[in-house]
């Protein structure tokens, strides 16, 4: 592995979103549907944006196609041991972001009351 998974962070927020759907085998169109559904709407992501990424975290071996029905023309995708370990990393990070901001926040609220 020429990356360091550290070298991938941080994720953008529909990589992050992507990589989060795909807890799961999905085609592109269950990944849209998911992200809206676990963002809670926040979140709404278009074709154009859903392939590109997918077509560059499949060359980042982060996704690979997964093996379905050969009847069904749709791809699907699903997460590679290293596609795990960078959302796993990523969600650290983010927790610690709001782990670190928590009490600056609680005081800046408290100032402006």
């Amino acid at each position: 592995m020429d990356k360091k998974i550290n070298d991938f962070l941080p994720l953008s927020q529909a990589t992050f979103y992507i990589l989060l759907s795909l807890r799961e085998v999905r085609h592109g169109y269950a990944i849209m549907q998911d992200i809206e559904e676990i963002s809670r709407g926040e979140v709404t992501m278009g074709p154009g944006t859903l392939y590109g990424a997918l077509g560059k975290l499949e060359k980042q071996k982060v996704i690979i196609k997964a093996e379905v029905d050969e009847g069904d023309r749709r791809k699907y995708y699903q997460l590679t041991e290293l596609g795990k370990k960078i959302l796993q990393l990523e969600y650290k990070r983010l927790e610690s972001l709001v782990e670190n901001a928590h009490e600056i926040m609680k005081e800046l609220e408290s100032e402006g009351n």
